[in-house]
């Protein structure tokens, strides 16, 4: 099928049936499980949550497939890619981070997503399934015959460089830069690509993600549920000597094989899907008298911990917007904050930092550690007889910067700190030239007592504290 001739399903947590039209009334009827399927597919069960959940959070979906997944040979360990959360073991650093645009694959080197997937920082743990962790992919390769999928958690992918076409058991999809999807639990996919591509991934080991609840906003804005799109059912029967299957597990990768292509997946029904979203259509929400609005407003998906209103992950975006504030600056303001915060670029320049913070590179800011814009933009937007801090201004303009903020405090990895090579070293230094701008009182208490004497009286004593 070609890319131009993909189709998707349209929402959010909705339940979903489909079937590929060249094999109609695959999906059986009336029942999920009968004893004998249409077309002599297998039906198998993928669950995303536990049976027992409350309705609203329950996630599954029935498989329709030529042959059951269980179809191949033992898991052993695999060295087949970079991948190893290993945070733990890694000394832990509280400073102001940033990196430069992350290394692509040499052109004589052949890389594909699991192989150029390495992670940079995380907490918690995947055995408790309770967590976060953010990763790096960089390839130059499409999988082949390789799938992969995570035990751990859900992996929500934001591609920066090149286009990925995604196989899933689903269905397939395309996804650019200034696109986003999510892969949850269990799924299988590989990942093809044309040239060298680069990305971001926050993976989660609590729940799923879901949108953000609207409050006062009322019923419509942010990410609206009709513009995430899930694939349609699509299958391939073919059999192959050595296909790979890639399971991340606790942490680390273990490989197995199978003489077919996991792709088999005829038709399926439920509401545990992978999907994807384009950033353009976020419904921007913002402050248009004075101040700032915090930046939750742009939130597009979050994952939710046991404490109300505490995110285990929040995905948030910074797009183009108007800024129409009076008598304040418009920027980002200096920050101290109980949550960590990555912040990652797709495109264009970050408004708070236009010099350092690149396309491909990343920064990160841990919890209460103090941070906010550079002196150069501090200077630009602190006039008050400026067009551009007095008068509506579109900013971000060309631009796409986005965080993932957790409430959970993120450790560095090896290869995050040391082996990556990226961090850039001199970005304390965008701070050390901020200067005092204290005025002090407008005039000394002895000013004022002298001015308050009458002049024909010679003037007392007085005293400054």
């Amino acid at each position: 099928m070609a890319d131009s001739e993909l189709t998707y399903l349209s929402g959010f947590n909705n339940e979903f049936a489909t079937e590929d039209p060249r094999c109609p009334g695959a999906l059986p009827k009336g029942q999920n499980n009968p004893i004998k399927c249409p077309y002599g597919l297998y039906a198998e069960q993928l669950s995303g949550s536990a049976f027992t959940c409350p309705r609203e959070t329950n996630k599954r979906t029935w498989l329709y497939r030529i042959r059951p997944s269980v179809k191949h040979t033992p898991f052993s360990k695999s060295d087949n890619g970079g991948l190893v959360d290993d945070w733990k073991a890694w000394y832990p650093n509280p400073n102001q981070l940033r990196w430069k645009p992350f290394s692509l694959p040499k052109d004589d080197e052949k890389v594909d997503f699991v192989q150029g997937l390495n992670t940079l920082c995380g907490a918690g743990d995947a055995c408790s399934r309770h967590g976060a962790a953010i990763h790096i992919y960089a390839c130059n390769t499409s999988m082949g015959d390789k799938c992969f999928y995570n035990s751990d958690g859900d992996f929500l992918i934001v591609p920066q460089q090149g286009t990925l076409k995604i196989s899933t058991e689903f269905g397939k999809m395309v996804v650019e830069p200034m696109e986003f999807c999510v892969i949850q639990q269990g799924m299988r996919f590989s990942i093809d690509v044309s040239g060298p591509s680069r990305g971001y991934v926050l993976e989660i080991y609590d729940g799923h993600f879901t949108l953000p609840n609207l409050g006062p906003i009322g019923a419509n804005g942010l990410a609206n549920p009709r513009d995430f799109l899930t694939p349609v059912a699509w299958y391939e029967d073919r059999t192959v000597d050595e296909y790979t299957v890639i399971s991340k597990y606790q942490g680390k990768l273990f490989a197995a094989k199978q003489g077919h292509s996991p792709y088999d997946v005829v038709a399926w029904h439920g509401n545990y899907v992978p999907y994807k979203y384009h950033l353009d259509n976020f419904m921007v929400i913002n402050a248009t008298l004075f101040d700032h609005a915090d930046p939750s407003i742009f939130t597009v998906l979050t994952c939710q911990s046991m404490k109300p209103g505490v995110a285990i992950a929040d995905f948030v975006i910074f797009p183009p917007r108007w800024a129409v504030q009076e008598h304040t600056f418009r920027p980002p303001y200096y920050h101290r904050n109980c949550m960590s915060e990555f912040m990652g670029l797709i495109k264009g320049r970050y408004e708070a930092k236009e010099g350092g913070f690149q396309a491909g590179g990343g920064s990160l800011h841990s919890m209460m550690t103090p941070h906010g814009p550079d002196n150069e933009c501090f200077e630009k937007c602190s006039d008050e007889n400026s067009d551009f801090n007095t008068k509506p201004q579109k900013i971000a303009t060309g631009s796409m910067a986005f965080m993932f903020e957790s409430s959970l405090s993120f450790a560095l990895t090896q290869w995050g700190d040391k082996t990556c090579c990226s961090i850039d070293e001199d970005y304390y230094k965008c701070w050390q030239t901020l200067q005092s701008h204290f005025t002090g009182p407008k005039d000394s208490m002895a000013e004022q007592k002298q001015e308050a004497q009458p002049e024909s009286k010679p003037a007392t004593a007085s005293y400054s504290f």
